[in-house]
């Protein structure tokens, strides 16, 4: 399976599958499908589409019922997954497909196939979620909804699968259009990349002395509410209020035994990737260990990092050596 968010010139045009799906919950490990939709895109133009509900044969729990409105009745007389996965996965042949949060969908998807036929599903995938945040970074939110009210499109969003594949497919040729255009121009700006790196890194002094300045104020605004100010409101209409928020600190044993036996960790518990390299490359553990999580790796991703090394400080007498320090940005 390949992640495809590479601009390609050929990318709305050809068949592309626009798909959505709705779920018991949110771990796909434990959950399962309970609807599941799909939109055929040729050359940019909607001409089939494929849904179906889906009995999940366990519970659908409320918090995912109160975001999807499906019930375990709706679902009670719908075929299974494996009755409904051989006309889906023909539907959607060997295209790579495209959906909001595509990581989302495709575990799902992924585990129901690997359940039923033992393998996994290998269309690759277009996340649409990735490329709006990348060509409208500013938006204050980059969920569905919001996509289709940049496009000017209803922002309604259903939460039912076809639904929203549907209203993603009317968009996506647009984003995509866009996300090639800024890659496009990318590529032309490599000639000027040394004056870039001068304007970068004159942005980069501004902004980190902006945040300074912001710092300050804050820690005034802090001061005005501890010494008994009110709310502020300002000209623009932004209110400035003050508010607690408090945390707790738990017994981790007894909480990992908890939960373990309730079977919540996967609802507080996520694991963090980078920690798990750093345990591995640099962490205090034996040989035996290291196996163990070797053998638990399942794909290799590389991100390409930019560092920016700063010029050693050299004293008046010119023999010291300075210590370097780095800055990074990633893609």
């Amino acid at each position: 399976m390949t992640t495809d968010n590479a601009p390609l010139s050929s990318s709305c045009s050809g068949t592309i599958i626009v798909l959505d799906t709705e779920t018991t919950g949110l771990d796909h490990k434990t959950e399962k499908i309970i609807e599941i939709a799909a939109v055929k895109l040729v050359d940019g133009k909607t001409t089939e589409t494929f849904t179906s509900l889906v009995n999940p044969q366990q519970a659908i729990r409320h918090s995912s019922f109160l975001v999807h409105g499906i019930t375990e009745e709706m679902v009670e007389k719908a075929p299974n997954i494996e009755e409904v996965l051989p006309d889906f996965l023909e539907f959607c042949g060997n295209h790579p497909f495209v959906a909001h949060n595509a990581i989302f969908d495709y575990s799902f998807i992924n585990e129901a196939v690997k359940a039923t036929y033992g393998k996994r599903f290998e269309n690759s995938r277009i996340d649409t979620f990735e490329m709006y945040r990348s060509v409208f970074p500013d938006e204050q939110s980059h969920g569905l909804s919001s996509l289709l009210a940049r496009f000017g499109y209803d922002s309604f969003v259903s939460h039912r699968a076809l639904d929203d594949a549907a209203n993603l497919a009317k968009v996506y040729p647009q984003l995509r259009k866009l996300y090639e255009e800024k890659y496009q121009w990318q590529l032309s700006q490599l000639p000027n990349i040394a004056y870039l790196l001068e304007r970068y890194l004159r942005l980069q002094k501004a902004a980190q002395t902006l945040q300074a300045e912001m710092g300050d104020l804050k820690d005034i605004f802090k001061l005005h509410f501890e010494n008994g100010g009110q709310s502020i409101t300002a000209s623009s209409g932004e209110t400035m209020v003050s508010s607690y928020r408090r945390s707790y600190s738990y017994n981790e044993d007894r909480a990992w035994e908890i939960l373990l036996e309730a079977g919540l960790h996967s609802r507080v518990f996520k694991l963090n990737p980078r920690a798990m390299d750093k345990l591995m490359d640099r962490g205090n553990i034996t040989p035996e260990q290291r196996e163990l999580l070797l053998g638990i790796r399942t794909q290799m991703n590389e991100t390409r990092q930019v560092t920016f090394i700063k010029p050693q400080a050299q004293p008046e007498n010119g023999n010291g050596n300075g210590e370097e320090s780095a800055t990074a940005a990633s893609e």
